[in-house]
């Protein structure tokens, strides 16, 4: 069975009058509701001066500060500028990771994009293979291998947008400093 309540505005000094009794109904719904706010006001409201979690900082990452040191040494020797005799091509290795990552940059005079570039041990020889993603380089690669005797790179550059590959070296730019 339902009970309604009949509830009457306030208004001022008036006196509720004599027959009716305050609805039980009514002072229940404000006593929850405020007991609702309460609860809400109070989870919602934290130490502000709380700082936040530090993220998790990544095994791998602590583990590959130690190793940045520890590069191969004949990838060290790589680190340089290069140019081709025919033509004034130039490829400039500017670093190397661990892992034989190559940080290249390559002009024909101008800069081409190099999509990728890497170093590694091969049969004892260390190689190198970079290829370009550019406007008229779409995929263009130089595969080549480390001459310590003569401080040279040689090997094949495959020319994408002719589909011909060329034989090419490239020497050491001197710049009055001695090779790594």
């Amino acid at each position: 069975m339902m009970t309604s309540c009949e509830i009457t505005p306030d208004h001022g000094n008036q006196q509720p009058s004599h027959g009716r009794l305050p609805c039980p109904l009514a002072t229940f719904n404000a006593f929850a509701l405020s007991i609702i706010a309460a609860c809400t006001f109070a989870v919602s409201c934290g130490k502000k001066d709380e700082a936040p979690p530090a993220p998790s900082v990544p095994e791998s990452a602590g583990t590959n500060a130690s190793t940045s040191a520890v590069v191969k040494p004949e990838f060290a020797k790589l680190i340089g500028k290069w140019e081709r005799p025919d033509g004034g091509y130039v490829v400039e290795i500017k670093g190397v990771d661990p892992s034989g990552k190559l940080d290249v940059a390559y002009f024909n005079p101008n800069p081409i994009k190099v999509s990728r570039a890497a170093a590694l041990q091969k049969e004892g020889a260390t190689h190198v293979f970079i290829e370009l993603r550019d406007v008229n380089y779409p995929g263009s690669t130089y595969t080549l291998t480390y001459d310590p005797n003569s401080d040279q790179l040689y090997g094949q550059y495959f020319q994408a947008a002719m589909q011909q590959t060329f034989d090419v070296t490239f020497a050491r730019v001197k710049n009055g400093a001695t090779p790594p």
